[in-house]
């Protein structure tokens, strides 16, 4: 084998995945089909739960020092609040991609992840072994790469989907965005934002000084997907909308897209897995499309980790399917709603203003919060306790080694059973996951825990801590301890036990 596992794309997806493979020690190798960086700025922030996932890592403040934090969010253009969402970070982090995948690439470097630029996946062929990846680069017509899996993080078109046959059904686009990142001398105002036109809307929004990012959305101009996008398109299509081009010039970026939603039939075949982009393609309200895919990448990497290091049997994988595919149609199915909330007329006039009527409800806030953040997932997860398959609470601790919260724990990428109640025979049950679960002693500082859509829950008197932050088992008592019901987790999750 060259490598224990390529990854198609250096997109955040992709990037995210290595750092993530590489945490647990698991050798990569990432191709990308661009020579090198564009430096386009595409996505705009980060919600809640991606910034949780980087807090978990410790890499947060890198994105903090560069980013800028705000209060607000919307659905479908219309304003939610984020302050006071049950997170330590409840705002989200406005954050150019570029901005990104720049900070992504410099953690992947400091790990040691292999990037190969110029790099093409033109051939997947998979046997009982391995995968064998080949490839178009700029000095050779012809490469082989041979790892034991493939994951395809490389975009709405994906090669490596394509290539696998794995199928992306879903609903065509109904209209035609453009965006472009430009100068626009002529604005007198550094925000408009969704302004509402006969045909569609477009907005302008200062990112930095002297430039705007402006996007304009037309309804029933559906342009062909291979068409590419030009500045003089942008301009006319912002004259038509709001009777100006506000002087557009100096073009940084023009690119195009739908309200197309697809998602791929089945997340891994075989030896190949999908995530990102990749596996999903939606309407970009709310920002979620890169925070998806982060959040793919943390829940598959310690899973293809396990599998690769031989702990864990290869069903394992079968769960990034089920816990994600429901998350993305999730996903998709919020997007569509917000399409359907920004075409234009007098009928969508009066669904938004019944629509906007109803988020001074404090409750359909935070479930509009809760979707757009992901802070609402709930994955599958045997017991009855409130946080099993939820993400853990960042509750501040006092331990033994000095950490402070419980996401300090998770920097090394490894579960945690977290005892918080001094029991003994916590030590006894995980002895035979010794080499792979860390056991911590804590007490918890606060008596409550905030959970979204929950409310405050009595602090657990014991944790079993997935490396992506979701509870795998928990026990509100100090008492009688169902010991076969962690044991069960222990191994559903990570593996038969040593034999000692």
């Amino acid at each position: 084998m060259d490598t224990d596992v390529v990854i198609a794309g250096a997109g955040p997806t992709g990037l995210m995945l290595a750092c993530e493979l590489r945490l647990a020690g698991v050798d990569v190798v990432v191709v990308e089909q661009l020579a090198e960086r564009t430096g386009e700025s595409r996505a705009g922030g980060m919600h809640s739960r991606t910034l949780e996932v980087l807090d978990q890592r410790g890499v947060l403040d890198r994105f903090l020092a560069v980013g800028d934090l705000t209060p607000v969010g919307h659905f479908s253009g219309l304003m939610l609040d984020f302050d006071g969402l049950e997170s330590r970070h409840p705002l989200p982090l406005m954050i150019l991609q570029s901005v990104i995948e720049r900070l992504l690439e410099e953690w992947a470097a400091d790990l040691g992840v292999r990037v190969r630029w110029s790099y093409e996946v033109n051939g997947v062929r998979q046997d009982e072994a391995g995968v064998t990846v080949e490839l178009r680069t700029a000095e050779a017509p012809s490469a082989t790469l041979r790892a034991r899996y493939l994951v395809g993080c490389d975009g709405g078109r994906s090669a490596v989907r394509r290539l696998s046959g794995i199928a992306f059904p879903g609903t065509p686009a109904t209209m035609t965005a453009l965006i472009g990142d430009v100068e626009l001398p002529e604005l007198s105002e550094d925000y408009i934002w969704a302004r509402r036109c006969p045909g569609g809307d477009y907005s302008a929004i200062a990112f930095e000084p002297g430039w705007h990012r402006v996007i304009t959305s037309e309804y029933d101009r559906v342009a062909d997907r291979d068409e590419s996008a030009t500045f003089e398109q942008l301009r006319q299509s912002l004259v038509r909308l709001a009777g100006t081009d506000f002087g557009m010039h100096s073009p940084r970026w023009v690119s195009r897209f739908g309200d197309a939603a697809r998602q791929a039939a089945q997340y891994r075949e075989g030896r190949v897995l999908l995530a990102g982009d990749a596996a999903h393609i939606h309407f970009p309200a709310g920002g979620q499309g890169l925070n998806l895919g982060v959040q793919d990448a943390v829940n598959l990497g310690w899973k293809l980790a396990s599998v690769v290091r031989g702990q864990a049997p290869e069903g394992l994988l079968d769960s990034y399917h089920a816990e994600r595919h429901p998350v993305g149609e999730g996903v998709l199915q919020n997007t569509r709603a917000q399409a359907a909330l920004t075409r234009p007329g007098a009928q969508t006039d009066a669904l938004r203003d019944v629509f906007g009527s109803l988020l001074v409800f404090d409750d359909v806030n935070r479930h509009l919060r809760g979707m757009l953040t992901a802070l609402d997932i709930r994955y599958p997860a045997d017991g009855n306790h409130t946080l099993a398959g939820r993400r853990v609470p960042d509750a501040d601790l006092k331990t033994p080694d000095g950490a402070s919260r419980i996401y300090e724990l998770l920097h090394a990428a490894r579960p945690v059973l977290l005892d918080l109640r001094g029991n003994a025979e916590l030590a006894m049950v995980v002895e035979g996951w010794a080499d792979r679960v860390d056991l911590v002693e804590a007490r918890s500082v606060q008596d409550h825990w905030p959970v979204p859509s929950r409310g405050d829950i009595a602090a657990p008197a014991a944790l079993l801590i997935r490396p992506d932050g979701h509870v795998a088992w928990a026990s509100a008592t100090s008492g009688a301890w169902d010991t076969s019901a962690l044991r069960t987790a222990l191994a559903t999750w990570f593996g038969p036990a040593l034999q000692r």
